[in-house]
């Protein structure tokens, strides 16, 4: 920041002068020293290279090339920019052509005095005013012969100042003896308050001066001969007395010698200041014409620094304003030049149409040679020459990536290595269903860009390709037909350049092609069965991947969707001509479909292959009851694929079509959903029918493990369960999985969109609904058939025998037996599944009835106390399994009885205190039964 006074000058001596003029310029604070001077401009001309500080008040300079009046300004580091009062007037000296001078005088502006005297003849050197107007003084006179000599006088106002003048007639001048010499100038400094009529007497006066001139010597000899005469016979009486006064006679030779070497002497004196003079004329003339013409001389050497630095716009401005100026120059000096440049050009040219022609070129540097190589004029037409070059080099672009994934492969496969592993989705999703699958390593992770299968690389690759290239090269043809690639050149250059619009259908075949190729190529790596309507040598051109598409683990076909859709939903922007768009949505939508069918037929193998994950763990709720683990993977499969597909598949992107909009694709969609929701129902029966051996298993804390001795105790030794037990846990999965995953998932799929999911539903139930009832059946049978089997032989235990039945004491055994039987049962189904406990029992108590019943019915004869007997037995198991009777089993109990005989009545009395009698001594037994109310009722509802 400065900090002194700003300076200020008050005083300039001289106040006006020719450059150089030594000038002493007075002020305050003009500086503190001679380092404090930091500029001085004198009429705009900076002349502190002269400037000579002597005080803070005093600073003596020469000025410089300025010319007018103008400030003088003093810039000092401590007070800034200063200002003036007073300003100094510049003006330049004619310099003639015989003075020395130290600087460079232009001449175009100097008269040529010989020419000035044959062009103005009226005006002598000395006229001070050419109109016969004087100008000096207050009194103005016009001397006019033909009128009377009469002085008018007239009173001189202020004249206009050289400023003004200036600002009207920039380029003019008042001087007679310039080339600018301007008259309206002339007159407003000299006559601007001069009347019209003496104006025209001024005329007037020029003309008549002109005439005179114009007579020549002729006319004035005749107007002058009496006085020729006179002067003649002077000469000759003069003679004559010189020829009386030379006594030698030898005078005149003499002086006529003495002439001549006089005549010599001169001519040996100024011819060496004339040759100097035309030598300088010469070498004037010269400088001038290079200062004139220096812009073709220095052109060649500027058309390669800027070609160096890059400025390209530059060397064609220059060019074509000497193209402008000298292409027609019939100078032999300037042809020779000119013909220079066209060849540094011609090079030049040559440079840009193979820079143009190199790829890959931003769209903007490709924008900007196609102007340079049309303001140069070049053959042919280079916008579409790269258009075309272009298309070539994306179309051998798309075939190498091919090849070279190709080539990859092929590697891989002759290395022994698919370079497939379990794919991201895949890991994440739990396909693998490893427990441990948290713990993979980071190294296991970071091997999934490693080894992710060439074709998902090939597929990204590739679309990367077209969204780096096919924009430009479509927003370049776009420019081209619209003229835009024209705008910013000169109308001279581009006027040949004319937009072909016979050539729009060719760049729009072109683009079509380039898109063809990509959507073919992608086919033939994931679709190839999409080609077979093509000939074979052409779709053998797309590729011949050593892999099947089937390698391809489906969890990698999300990846290649994304990248699809991403590339075709950018490309959609582009307003593509033609059937491109169109090809690009029928891409998009069979990769999605294939990635959903694919992904589809995984969740149903990976679900078919659940009965390997079993590990017949037993996790009990109060909603589910006991279930392992296989309804959750199966639902978790399930939904993951539901939620993946509906990420990158189902749901639609702007301008996308519905992928159920298609009938054959719904179709096809519902019959795999189906499948799905089928696929576990085979898993479940195998598990209960034919399963796998268990190899290992851990007891986790939290959960209840069934063994074969006890149904709440872990199992002394791993493996698969007995086949009741595992019937009846597989039928615990079975209900579970009917009743609320099945609804869950054909609920989670209509929510994303998936149709006909009601009949998938009914479908689904009913295989479940099958597996139950054999599962059910085959349990019940299996409980059933032992306890059924002992009763007929532990009636008739120790040979007992209805007719000779002793008096009775109690229910025999046989009957707590076969109680303690269904209680065990019972348990058995409560501790799994307690939903199942009412079924279950109910269907034995059946079985055991009618067991009962037969063995009644087929007694012959009775003794006196058989019928006490058999009714006892009888009421017992039936007022012990009452909440579990079913209509059928009433039945049986009632025909059983129906057939005994009628007791008497002391034998009701004793039937009576013997019931009682047993139901105190089974009270505990009685109890799991009689506690089944709740149990009942959720599972009547």
């Amino acid at each position: 920041m400065p900090r002194g006074g700003a300076p200020l000058v008050t005083g300039v001596s001289p106040k006006e002068g020719p450059p150089g003029t030594r000038i002493t310029i007075r002020g305050e604070n003009l500086g503190k020293d001679p380092k404090d001077l930091n500029g001085l401009l004198i009429c705009g001309v900076d002349c502190l290279l002269t400037a000579e500080w002597k005080s803070s008040s005093k600073i003596i300079a020469r000025s410089g090339p300025g010319k007018g009046k103008g400030d003088v300004t003093v810039i000092t580091k401590s007070g800034g920019v200063g200002s003036c009062t007073v300003g100094f007037k510049g003006y330049h000296v004619q310099i003639g052509p015989l003075q020395e001078s130290a600087i460079w005088i232009d001449e175009s502006q100097t008269v040529n005095v010989r020419r000035l005297h044959t062009q103005l003849p009226m005006f002598s050197k000395d006229d001070d005013d050419p109109l016969g107007i004087s100008d000096e003084g207050i009194q103005i006179t016009i001397q006019d012969t033909e009128a009377s000599n009469e002085i008018k006088t007239y009173e001189d106002s202020a004249k206009y100042k050289e400023e003004e003048l200036l600002e009207l007639f920039p380029e003019g001048s008042g001087n007679l003896s310039l080339e600018n010499f301007s008259a309206a100038w002339y007159l407003l400094e000299n006559h601007h308050s001069t009347s019209f009529d003496d104006l025209r007497a001024g005329l007037a006066f020029m003309k008549r001066r002109a005439s005179h001139r114009s007579e020549g010597p002729i006319t004035f000899v005749k107007s002058n001969l009496s006085s020729t005469l006179d002067c003649l016979e002077s000469l000759d009486a003069m003679y004559q007395q010189f020829c009386i006064d030379d006594l030698k006679g030898d005078a005149v030779n003499s002086y006529a010698v003495l002439l001549m070497q006089a005549k010599s002497c001169a001519d040996g004196l100024f011819q060496e200041v004339l040759g100097r003079k035309d030598k300088a004329d010469s070498t004037r003339n010269a400088l001038s014409v290079l200062q004139r013409f220096k812009f073709l001389f220095y052109l060649p050497l500027n058309i390669d620094r800027n070609i160096k630095r890059g400025d390209y716009s530059l060397v064609i401005n220059d060019y074509v304003r000497a193209r402008s100026l000298f292409a027609n120059t019939q100078v032999q000096v300037f042809k020779k030049v000119y013909n220079d440049v066209e060849g540094r050009i011609n090079a030049f040219r040559t440079m840009l149409q193979t820079k143009l022609l190199e790829l890959p070129t931003p769209l903007e540097e490709q924008k900007k040679l196609i102007r340079y190589l049309i303001s140069l004029g070049c053959e042919g037409d280079p916008a579409w020459q790269c258009l075309v070059n272009q298309q070539k080099w994306l179309v051998g672009l798309l075939t190498k990536c091919k090849d070279s994934h190709i080539q990859e492969e092929a590697n891989s496969l002759a290395e022994g290595d698919t370079n497939i592993v379990k794919s991201p989705v895949a890991l994440a999703q739990g396909r693998g269903r490893d427990t441990n699958a948290s713990t993979k390593t980071s190294s296991e992770q970071a091997g999934w860009k490693s080894g992710t299968p060439q074709k998902i690389v090939f597929v990204e690759e590739l679309t990367n390709l077209m969204l780096d290239n096919i924009p430009d090269f479509w927003k370049l043809g776009q420019a081209y037909f619209s003229g835009s690639l024209f705008i910013n050149t000169k109308e001279t250059s581009d006027k040949h350049y004319k937009v072909d619009t016979s050539k729009h259908s060719q760049f729009k075949q072109m683009v079509t092609d380039l898109i063809s190729l990509f959507s073919n190529l992608v086919r033939a790596a994931f679709l190839p069965e999409s080609l077979e309507n093509i000939a074979k040598e052409t779709r053998d051109s797309f590729g011949k991947w050593p892999c099947p598409c089937s390698d391809i683990p489906g969890g990698w076909l999300p990846s290649s969707v994304r990248y699809i859709r991403f590339c075709v939903n950018s490309l959609s922007f582009l307003d593509l001509p033609g059937d491109s768009p169109l090809i690009l949505q029928d891409l998009a939508l069979d990769i999605r479909t294939n990635c959903m069918f694919t992904l589809l037929k995984q969740a149903i193998a990976d679900v078919k292959q659940l009965h390997l994950k079993e590990t017949w763990t037993v996790d009990t709720d109060d909603e589910s009851g006991g279930t392992t683990q296989l309804p959750a993977l199966f639902e978790n499969i399930v939904n993951e694929a539901i939620q993946h597909l509906h990420e990158v598949v189902v749901q639609n992107k702007a301008g996308e079509p519905e992928i159920f909009a298609q009938r054959t694709i719904q179709k096809d969609a519902t019959a795999l959903c189906t499948q799905l929701l089928q696929a576990f129902s085979p898993c479940l029966h195998k598990l209960a029918f034919d399963p796998p051996e268990v190899t290992s298993k851990k007891n986790k804390g939290g959960k209840r493990v069934i063994s074969p001795e006890d149904s709440s105790a872990p199992p002394p030794d791993e493996g698969v369960p007995p086949f009741d037990k595992r019937l009846i846990i597989i039928l615990s999965n079975c209900n579970h999985t009917m009743v609320r995953v099945i609804p869950r998932l054909v609920e989670n799929l209509n929510k994303h969109g998936y149709v006909e999911m009601e009949k998938a539903l009914r479908v689904a139930k009913d295989t479940y609904e099958d597996l139950d009832d054999s599962l059910f059946e085959a349990y019940v049978e299996e409980k059933s058939n032992p306890i059924v089997g002992a009763i007929e032989q532990n009636v008739y235990k120790g040979g007992f025998q209805w007719k000779t039945c002793k008096k009775p004491t109690g229910v025999r055994n046989y009957i707590k037996d076969m109680i303690m039987k269904i209680i065990e049962v019972h348990a058995e189904v409560f501790a799994v599944s307690p939903v199942f406990v009412t079924r279950v029992t109910q269907k034995v108590i059946e079985a055991v009835s009618e067991e009962l019943t037969r063995l009644i019915q087929c007694v012959t004869e009775h003794g006196p106390y058989s019928p006490i007997q058999a009714r006892l037995e009888l009421l017992a198991l039936q007022e012990t399994v009452n909440m579990y009777l079913t209509p059928h089993a009433s039945s049986c109990y009632k025909d059983a009885l129906d057939d005994l005989p009628v007791l008497k009545p002391e034998h009701k009395k004793l039937q009576e205190e013997l019931l009682n009698k047993f139901k105190s001594q089974m009270k505990f037994q009685l109890m799991c039964f009689y506690g089944d109310n709740i149990l009942r009722s959720s599972s009547e509802a």
